[in-house]
């Protein structure tokens, strides 16, 4: 059977994963030495330390959304400009709650071995969404 292309793999990533929360499909799209590198600066290496890291953006972030705006690849490499968002429901960032809807742009570089993500590196615009939970 093929590998399945990287964006195929990636598009699947943020649909499954983060926007549906279904964690049965990080085993599933991801390496077991998974690296990643979240747009809110957060690492970690391994499935447990990942899957504990998107059910804390989850707690955090209300209906939190991934949206793909552009996505490129080359052959085991892709890239992708993104957008984030979700309702601010928990500590984020060192801030209380503030039931704001918040969103952020940032940028992703995949790759991948044997039809399977190995690592992510993802650099957001922490900045704007600071400025967002701050409380006026």
């Amino acid at each position: 059977m093929p590998e399945p292309p990287i964006p195929d793999l990636v598009r699947r990533f943020y649909h499954d994963v983060w926007n549906a929360h279904d964690s049965s499909a990080i085993a599933e799209l991801l390496t077991e030495d998974f690296r990643f590198r979240g747009s809110l600066g957060r690492e970690s290496v391994g499935l447990p330390a990942f899957a504990e890291y998107v059910d804390s953006v989850h707690e955090s972030l209300g209906d939190y959304r991934c949206e793909i705006e552009e996505l490129v690849s080359e052959g085991e490499r892709g890239f992708a400009r993104m957008t984030f968002s979700g309702i601010h429901r928990g500590r984020l960032l060192g801030h209380p709650p503030t039931g704001k809807r918040v969103s952020w742009s940032g940028a992703a570089l995949f790759h991948a071995r044997e039809g399977r993500l190995e690592s992510l590196w993802v650099l957001g615009d922490v900045d704007s969404l600071r400025e967002q939970l701050r409380v006026e």
